[in-house]
């Protein structure tokens, strides 16, 4: 999938916006790598922003970094937690498989989700997951995961999402 199909599929403007400040940050090559991405030429996102340094066993895998948004949805700071002890509940199985697709492909991937854990099913969460290359550029060595979450009960119009019919 080329990029610009790709991006027609992401519905929060933030994640347009972190996807086109990756696609800028690789310049021109398959993947940026950490040191192309500027927390603060991104500042509006930086809420439900993380970075997962990335494991050959992904469950441990540590979250880096962690913005406010998440430790609301986790009800507590993920910074620093490795991935097999976060808390999804029944949606596991889902998120290690969102992860992984993303780690394996060296793609970026993105979805949309209801009910993102427990205790959180009047949410929906609009997710996008973009790696980052070793030094080496070969391998995916970091993912830099944006996630906005929205009140189930919100409908998301065209409109509202500055979107174009």
């Amino acid at each position: 999938m080329d990029a610009s199909a790709f991006r027609a599929q992401l519905i929060v403007p933030e994640q347009r916006q972190l996807y086109d400040y990756w696609l800028k940050a690789a310049a021109g090559r398959k993947l940026p790598v950490r040191a192309d991405i500027n927390p603060a030429a991104i500042p509006r996102i930086l809420p439900g922003l993380s970075l997962i340094d990335v494991n050959s066993d992904f469950g441990k895998s540590r979250v880096r970094l962690a913005g406010t948004k998440l430790r609301e949805i986790y009800d507590r700071e993920i910074t620093g937690q490795l991935i097999e002890d976060l808390d999804w509940g029944d949606k596991r199985e889902y998120w290690l498989a969102s992860y992984n697709r993303a780690i394996e492909s060296g793609l970026p991937t993105q979805g949309v989700l209801k009910g993102p854990r427990n205790h959180k099913e009047h949410l929906v969460q609009y997710w996008l997951k973009l790696p980052l290359a070793d030094a080496t550029g070969t391998k995916v060595a970091m993912l830099l995961c944006y996630d906005n979450f929205v009140p189930a009960t919100e409908r998301l119009e065209v409109h509202q999402l500055g979107i174009s019919a």
